[in-house]
């Protein structure tokens, strides 16, 4: 069978077939669809190939981005974890594939030291060095460690996940914050690309060699580095290494008082400015040292805070600690506008989920007054304009805030969520796919994905976002044996994947330990519904949660095809129509 499998639109036929060549001329062996044999079926055979390959180029341009055959065959590498992309016209990938990288090869003239051709063949290499021993392959000789240049772009960054060296776990979340702040640091360097917090925090906890990570991300430079936090002092360790030759050319250790650590955020940045001999514009200059607060207990705070958001635990008692914690840093500076939106996304889900009468959307005025650019506070008031039936004003807010931050995943998953309940399949699950991409813990946005593909009849896409919600859903509940939403969700995983012994034992383990959790007890319920065939068990987890639904979750329950196989069902019909009852008596502000 082929190492390489090659998919492409017929547009594009030319540069297939020297892209064949060339892999070829390395010792791979390679196939693509002209060597289709005539007794054959095409389905079956391409099947085949693409099951057999070890890795699958496509190669995407305007052509292949509408073509329903390369974005199956994309999709399909993708679930693999096989996929390595290039492009030949720079053309705008279809999502979720703009989310991933992609060579470029445009205007391509078979140089093989050229920068997206080193991408493309270091990709390969990770890909099939698991190989038979007696397979060719490329030599070190023949490929050189890829260091593609964005167009305008001398240098590519990427900085990894700062280890956290308190030596107390809780204390993860500086750490984290640290590494994001530096990333949106850099990120505002025109003539330097960075690598996206998701895309960086994939190595998290993990010991990876330094040139894998720039063969898998294509980047010249990795940051690296360790924070400890003791009392009032903090010690930061980072080094700055050269992709090619894993070689340091710049590190540091800083020790400061706390107070000190914008300060200290702002010498990182800079002396990685100078390691490079990147020139700032004035306005990046200015970029760099730009925070949303300068309180460092305001800062900690919010930290603390967005770690509890970014857990996925969407359950009363972790919500309302979150608020505690961001009602106290906008104390301590009221102008802190990333306090009040993270207030608003919180005070959102407990309005709509636990029936809290604070809507957040005060909270998100009080954002967006403080600084317009935010794009989560427009998510919400999307949130909020789309539940009372304002679509139009709804699809707005939501386009401003995904024109604002197209790489927001609290603003991808609202967006998925409003598309959902409008039922708008197809387009709920272009954003699930993003924001599931978009966060390396996400365990909801592929648990929904799971109902989405469901839905459309997608067995292949739901066996894979099935598995990834299970994955994340494995880790989040190993950091925490509490968060119930994340018991709900793999529990709903299992049972779509067909595991239905452990989904029964995870349904069990979660009413024991979280029985007051709505969020998890409806994701219990899909479970029993839609996978497990289980009618009455459904009834009766569905029960004290419809008697208590707020109108949100009476409207996602009328829309959910996880439900579908209850609707029929005279208890069911009946305990519906007494929550319609109930709520049509209840008062529903406007917002």
């Amino acid at each position: 069978m082929s190492d390489v499998f090659i998919s492409y639109a017929r547009s594009t036929e030319a540069q297939a077939r020297q892209v064949a060549d060339a892999l070829r001329g390395l010792g791979y062996q390679v196939w693509r669809d002209d060597e289709l044999p005539a007794h054959r079926p095409y389905a079956d055979v391409i099947d085949e190939r693409l099951r057999s390959a070890k890795a699958v180029v496509v190669i995407w341009s305007a052509d292949a981005a509408r073509s329903e055959w390369v974005r199956s065959e994309a999709e399909r590498a993708r679930g693999d974890h096989k996929l390595v992309q290039l492009t030949v016209d720079g053309a705008r990938l279809p999502m979720p594939f703009d989310q991933i990288q992609c060579a470029d090869l445009t205007g391509w003239t078979g140089d093989h030291q050229a920068s997206g051709w080193l991408k493309v063949v270091g990709s390969i290499a990770d890909l099939t060095s698991s190989g038979d021993a007696g397979q060719a392959r490329p030599q070190s000789s023949d490929v050189q460690e890829p260091r593609p240049r964005p167009a305008g772009r001398s240098h590519s960054v990427c900085v990894l996940p700062f280890a956290n060296m308190s030596g107390d776990p809780e204390q993860e979340y500086f750490s984290d914050g640290i590494s994001e702040d530096i990333i949106t640091d850099l990120s505002n360097i025109s003539s330097l690309s960075v690598v996206s917090r998701n895309s960086a925090f994939q190595f998290k906890g993990k010991h990876v060699d330094v040139r894998q990570i720039v063969r898998q991300l294509g980047v010249s430079h990795v940051l690296e580095g360790s924070v400890r936090k003791a009392g009032n002092r903090v010690r930061i360790t980072a080094q700055l290494i050269e992709g090619a030759a894993d070689s340091h050319i710049w590190a540091e250790r800083y020790d400061r008082d706390l107070t000190d650590i914008f300060a200290l955020q702002d010498e990182i940045s800079q002396a990685i400015v100078s390691a490079l001999r990147l020139k700032l514009l004035p306005a990046e200059k200015s970029a760099i040292g730009r925070r949303g607060t300068d309180n460092v207990d305001a800062y900690n705070l919010y930290l603390m805070a967005r770690r509890h958001w970014v857990s996925g635990n969407s359950d009363r008692v972790g919500l309302e600690e979150l608020l505690r914690l961001a009602r106290r840093a906008v104390g301590i500076d009221p102008a802190y506008a990333q306090a009040w939106a993270l207030m608003a996304l919180a005070q959102t889900t407990l309005h709509f989920r636990h029936g809290a009468s604070d809507d957040g959307l005060a909270a998100a005025e009080r954002a967006l007054s403080l600084d317009p650019n935010l794009a989560e506070p427009h998510a919400v008031k999307a949130r909020h304009l789309d539940t009372y039936g304002r679509r139009d004003e709804a699809d707005a807010e939501l386009e401003l805030a995904l024109r604002l931050d197209p790489e927001s995943y609290d603003v991808n998953f609202s967006a998925a969520f409003i598309r959902f309940r409008q039922q708008r399949l197809s387009d709920a699950i272009r954003f699930f796919e993003a924001a599931a991409t978009l966060s390396e813990t996400s365990f909801g946005a592929p648990g929904m994905l799971v109902t989405c593909y469901a839905a459309v009849g997608d067995r292949e896409g739901e066996l894979r976002s099935a598995r990834l919600a299970l994955e994340r859903a494995e880790r989040a509940v190993a950091d925490d044996q509490s968060n119930g939403q994340a018991m709900g969700m793999g529990a709903s995983a299992l049972a779509a994947l067909g595991e239905h012994a452990r989904a029964r034992e995870w349904i069990a383990r979660a009413l024991l330990i979280d029985p007051e959790n709505r969020s998890m007890r409806y994701n219990l319920v899909c479970a029993l519904s839609l996978h497990l065939g289980d009618v009455e068990g459904a009834n009766d987890l569905l029960a004290p949660y419809l008697a208590t639904a707020t109108h949100s979750e009476l409207q996602h329950a009328l829309v959910d095809p996880d439900l579908d196989p209850l609707r029929d069902d005279a208890r069911f019909k009946a305990m519906f129509a007494d929550a319609q009852a109930r709520l049509a008596t209840a008062d529903r502000p406007q917002p």
